[in-house]
């Protein structure tokens, strides 16, 4: 499974050895990380503190999603 996460700056130094190390993941534009579950076990295990964004599990939400008004 894939998991989205941020990190603040700090956190990222932190983060992107271990990432190197474990994870095959991708960076997407607005530093969002899409990396596997073990990586995120590595950087929780390493003390490292990170947002997620979503994964895949999580069904999609509806931020930003508008409602129609029929006329």
């Amino acid at each position: 499974m894939k998991i989205a996460v941020r990190f603040t700056a700090k956190e990222e130094l932190k983060a992107v050895p271990i990432l190197m190390r474990h994870s095959p993941g991708m960076m997407l534009p607005g530093d969002i990380y899409v990396i596997s579950e073990e990586a995120v076990a590595a950087l929780r295990e390493a003390g490292v503190r990170f947002t997620e964004v979503t994964s895949e599990n999580a069904p999609p939400g509806l931020e930003g999603a508008t409602t129609g008004e029929r006329k």
